[in-house]
């Protein structure tokens, strides 16, 4: 298996990832044009973060996102651990594990990174045993979040796996693409 730090290539795989998480955590169906734009968007800005790939012969099966927050209690950045995607068939296999020993390694060489964080659905109970494997512990925060009015991201999946045009309630008025593009995530910050 092979780690390295992902390319602007590789954002169709990373845009793929973010789509099958996204339906299989949250049965959100991302835009594609959107979620295209905040992978490229990243990848073109490093200073911003960075993605992290696993690849096995020649195919990309894995990946995870590292973002930053400073920390003025700790004058350092917290990494935060992101869009952790690993294909279904490759689960369970150490994926993640290389991925995650792989920051490690690389915030080791830089003193301004103070540790990491991550946030984790409450219920899936398998990812957060793999975390606490791994070192990490649970925090007593919860993660709050408001996004600007107009802000679209996703479509809601229906039990029968479409997405149903009555769902619009739930996530606001239709745009049209070329607007959707040009709309922003509001910057998160996060208690330090």
């Amino acid at each position: 298996m092979r780690i390295r730090l992902a390319r602007r290539r590789d954002a169709p795989a990373i845009v793929a990832f973010n789509r099958a998480m996204a339906l299989e955590t949250e049965s959100k169906l991302l835009f594609p044009e959107v979620i295209g734009a905040g992978v490229r968007g990243l990848l073109a800005r490093p200073a911003s973060g960075f993605y992290v790939i696993a690849e096995r012969s020649g195919e990309t099966i894995g990946a995870l996102l590292i973002t930053k927050e400073w920390s003025d209690w700790r004058n350092g950045d917290f990494w935060w651990v992101q869009s952790v995607y690993v294909l279904p068939a490759h689960r369970g296999r150490g994926v993640y594990r290389r991925l995650y020993r792989h920051v490690q390694r690389l915030a080791a060489r830089r003193r301004s990174v103070v540790g990491f964080r991550l946030y984790v659905d409450h219920d899936n109970a398998r990812a957060r045993r793999v975390y606490r494997s791994l070192g990490m512990q649970e925090t007593r925060y919860a993660v709050f979040e408001q996004l600007k009015p107009g802000v679209r991201f996703y479509r809601a999946k229906d039990a029968a796996g479409s997405s149903p045009r009555g769902r619009r309630a739930a996530i606001g008025s239709t745009r049209t693409a070329s607007r959707t593009i040009r709309t922003r995530a509001p910057r998160r910050t996060r208690a330090s």
